[in-house]
């Protein structure tokens, strides 16, 4: 089936305008709250022209932060597999995720808001497994440590968390005090696990 230049046309500018309502979105729940962003404030602060601009993409609002969600979790994909290709050493990877997790927070603090205003306000399904899920990632690093003697015997489920949520409180910390040292932060955290995970030498 051959798709006309006048589809390919709409499908890029639907495309866009999703993009741009999106990225309107994430502003508006970074900076008034999960409860304020309704689609009239979204659509003022995108410069449309109507909320049924909204309307026309996204069903409800509930879609609408699915897809803010999914593009702040995909971003952070991007990021972090950048940054932690190349490396093979459990300490090498421990310290790059670390690092990524920070240097994520600190350069997209808007789309970290928002995802904490989404999840603190019931935004998103979420349950235990996917608390684990989370982790888990840490842990195989933590687990890979183990086995190469690089790291002593410890319980990764404990230490995995402790990382994760060492990484994801950095939002709340930069709500408080916006001119927290980001690179000290994570230059703290990576010693703080050195130092708990490494092996006796």
């Amino acid at each position: 089936m051959q798709v006309t230049k006048a589809a390919e046309g709409r499908s890029v500018a639907a495309t866009a305008r999703r993009a741009q309502i999106v990225a309107a979105a994430t502003e508006v729940i970074a900076e008034a709250g999960y409860r304020q962003a309704s689609f009239a404030r979204i659509a003022k602060h995108a410069g449309l022209s109507s909320t049924r601009l909204i309307s026309y993409h996204f069903a409800d609002k509930g879609e609408l932060i699915r897809e803010v969600a999914g593009t702040v979790f995909e971003s952070i994909g991007r990021f972090m597999h950048e940054r932690m290709a190349g490396h093979e050493s459990a300490r090498e990877l421990l310290e790059a995720y670390i690092r990524g997790v920070v240097g994520f927070t600190a350069t997209h603090r808007a789309q970290m808001a928002a995802l904490t205003q989404i999840f603190l306000n019931g935004g998103l399904d979420f349950d235990a497994d996917d608390g684990a899920a989370a982790s888990s990632h840490v842990e195989e690093i933590l687990r890979h440590g183990q086995r190469t003697g690089e790291f002593r015997d410890f319980d990764p489920r404990v230490v995995g968390t402790s990382v994760q949520r060492s990484v994801e409180g950095l939002p709340f910390l930069l709500a408080a005090d916006p001119d927290v040292d980001t690179g000290a932060y994570a230059d703290e955290l990576v010693t703080m696990f050195d130092l708990a995970t490494r092996a006796a030498s």
